[in-house]
């Protein structure tokens, strides 16, 4: 079968924001104008498309990205709506991995905030063109050149203005296109009749301004342009459109739109501004992988008559079709019936079915092509992160990595009957969410669940209880803390044992050294002259990592060391994997407890936003809490207080805040990094 969309007209986009700054109605309203709907949801109504879960519309908050196609232009869009609550960040950050282009939407109010700092960064991370879209310019302080200011100072891009709003709040109308340079007037409450008409006299002045400094700002990207504007030759909507392009994709300029999507005003824009300004598959560089074979560096340009390249990005437990992963065809085609490998885990896998996405709805294909985004059903050994490539040309791509839980509590099935299912439901969480992990403490033979944060666990349990059918009692959150070191040890581990009628012989010395923060556990080898055998490396390495996750102090894992195997030796009679990798295991335990082990706690970045009378009570509290207090900025008549927080100080933070501040103070919270636990807390915990 042919495909139906030529690759260069796919566009594989984002929708990414902070919190409550309208991306799913942003997302509901284009639905509504490609006519994948004939009605718009409302997020306030638990009517949305893309928030279908029911944790999700109670909330009002999105939890799961979601993923939907639509035609606009004779394009091809497939959009992720992702969520904004830092608890949900795994969603995000997988959502990056495999788009080619993202929305970043902002509120016209709020402006930049925290969750929008932290996707614009895994953005980066990821090289994904942007464009912007001041959303809210209905509400009431909305601000479109305090939102562009702050693009350009806090996410040290460099924003562009396509459009300028015509009035603001209650008197928005429309928007002025700057790159057509008319008015845009919207007429109706629907949003779907638009007169393009002349530039309101009021605005005109503005408007020359600031077309000359877009006009400006995309020559410097594209001679052709430069030459002609120099000239003061005339140019063409659709040249600026060409030089505006270009640098988008290279990630020069960000060109910014503004609208109200809950009003229906500046979407239909905001599509033309995808098709027009954001990259096909066909834009962005080859995707790049290491051949398992060889260990060589191989790459798969964006074509189906390439041998097939895919990445697993999110595996979802859907109730109706069962284990479903949702997969982004880099190269080649996946046809249904067809053997795949998994080069992640060296395994055969068959595909059941294909499916187009549509939210939680789904329609069936028979092939999916390079560029396409799709679910696939009937891969039993597949997990997020995991390649599909084939067999004549197997291909790793880069893993997905996600960020370590730092919240746990105790979890235990209500009857007898609820036992066997927990542990099953347990697994299918962890199979779907990288972010979740499932453990049983050895001391206490509870089970602990661990997660990004408090409301991760709380709709997980609900999940629990809605989609698994278990009942289940959860004890109260518990802080994930971290064991390192503090100075640099040699150190020796010396197995020598008779087991049965066999004897075991391992011998290794270590260096063991602190680690640069954020930098986990690394291993590293450096036996010459075989000292000890190669095949016996891979078993200290595994008695080194078995080891350092439970640390000497109170039994933590460690992070941030490094350990380096220095010398050894070896008997060629006696000598076995298995005392290698005790040797190694007594050589940790032995240096680390020389090494000035210290506890860590993880430390939140924390802003809160309050009312001005507030302020003292507010800022009272957090010192409380032994918050640092990095900032404080004015946003319209609210002040927002950034600081870092131990999570330890945090809970029933939020039932706190609104009482002081009668329910109009919020905040959001994210992981920043891991610093050592105060003398008090060290005392505690250790006595414990």
């Amino acid at each position: 079968m042919p495909r139906d969309v030529p690759l260069a007209r796919i566009r594989n986009i984002g929708i990414i924001a902070h919190i409550d700054a309208g991306k799913t109605t942003t997302t509901e309203r284009i639905l509504f104008y490609t006519g994948r709907t004939h009605r718009m949801g409302n997020v306030d109504d638990g009517t949305t498309v893309t928030d279908w879960m029911q944790q999700e519309r109670e909330r009002g908050i999105t939890i799961q990205s979601a993923a939907v196609t639509c035609y606009w232009l004779d394009h091809q869009i497939n959009i992720i709506d992702t969520p904004g609550h830092i608890d949900f960040t795994a969603e995000v950050q997988r959502s990056l991995r495999v788009l080619d282009g993202g929305v970043v939407v902002f509120d016209a109010v709020s402006g930049v905030e925290p969750q929008s700092e932290t996707v614009w960064r895994q953005a980066d991370r990821y090289h994904v063109p942007r464009i912007c879209f001041v959303n809210k310019m209905d509400r009431i302080g909305a601000d479109f050149w305090h939102t562009i200011e702050m693009i350009r100072d806090r996410l040290s891009a460099n924003p562009v203005a396509v459009q300028i709003p015509i009035g603001v709040s209650e008197t928005f109308v429309g928007m002025v296109d700057l790159v057509e340079n008319q008015a845009i007037i919207y007429e109706d409450d629907l949003g779907t009749v638009a007169a393009r008409r002349e530039i309101p006299d009021d605005l005109k002045e503005q408007a020359e301004h600031y077309r000359e400094v877009l006009l400006e700002q995309a020559a410097e990207h594209d001679d052709h342009l430069m030459v002609k504007y120099l000239e003061g030759e005339p140019i063409s909507p659709e040249e600026i459109r060409a030089a505006l392009r270009q640098a988008t994709l290279k990630g020069a300029l960000v060109p910014v739109l503004c609208g109200a999507a809950l009003r229906n005003k500046g979407v239909q824009p905001l599509l033309d501004a995808i098709v027009w300004y954001l990259p096909s598959p066909v834009d962005i560089p080859a995707v790049t992988g290491v051949d398992p074979r060889s260990g060589e560096t191989v790459s798969r340009r964006a074509d189906e008559q390439e041998p097939l390249a895919a990445l697993a990005f999110k595996i979802a437990t859907d109730p109706y079709v069962g284990r479903l992963a949702y997969v982004r065809v880099y190269s080649g085609k996946i046809t249904v019936g067809a053997q795949v490998r998994n080069a992640s885990r060296n395994a055969k896998e068959r595909v059941g079915r294909v499916l187009r996405m549509y939210a939680n709805r789904r329609e069936d294909m028979q092939e999916a092509y390079a560029g396409d985004i799709v679910g696939l059903l009937g891969l039993k050994e597949t997990y997020t992160g995991d390649t599909l490539c084939a067999f004549h040309a197997p291909l790793l791509l880069e893993k997905i990595k996600f960020p370590e839980p730092v919240i746990s509590v105790a979890i235990e099935p209500k009857t007898k009957a609820d036992e066997e299912k927990l542990g099953q439901a347990l697994q299918a969480l962890a199979d779907e969410d990288p972010t979740f992990s499932v453990k049983v403490d050895e001391n206490t033979g509870q089970t602990l669940i661990s997660g990004m944060g408090e409301l991760h666990l709380e709709v997980l349990v609900d999940r629990l209880v809605r989609e698994f059918h278990v009942g289940a009692k959860v004890g109260r959150p518990q802080v994930a803390y971290r064991e390192t070191i503090t100075k640099a040890v040699r150190s020796e581990g010396k197995f020598v044992r008779q087991m049965g009628t066999k004897s075991q012989y391992g011998h290794v010395w270590l260096d063991i050294e602190p680690a640069g923060q954020g930098q986990g556990v690394i291993f590293d080898s450096k036996i010459k002259f075989g000292a000890i055998p190669k095949e016996f490396i891979p078993a200290v390495e595994r008695g080194v990592m078995d080891a350092a996750s439970s640390g000497v102090l109170a039994g933590y894992p460690l992070v941030d060391v490094k350990f380096t195997l220095v010398d050894g030796s070896y008997d060629p009679e006696i000598s076995t994997e298995l005392a290698f990798q005790v040797a190694a295991s007594m050589a940790v335990r032995d240096g680390v407890e020389k090494a000035g082990p210290i506890l860590l706690e993880p430390v939140m970045k924390v802003e809160v936003v309050t009312p001005e009378e507030f302020m003292g009570d507010v800022i009272g509290n957090l010192n409380q809490r032994k918050a640092q207090i990095e900032g404080i900025e004015r946003r319209g008549d609210l002040q927002a207080i950034r600081v870092f927080v131990p999570l330890s100080e945090m809970f029933g933070y939020a039932t706190e805040l609104r009482s002081m501040t009668q329910g109009r103070g919020t905040f959001t919270m994210e992981f920043d990094h891991y610093a050592e636990v105060s003398k008090e807390t060290a005392d505690r915990i250790l006595v414990r």
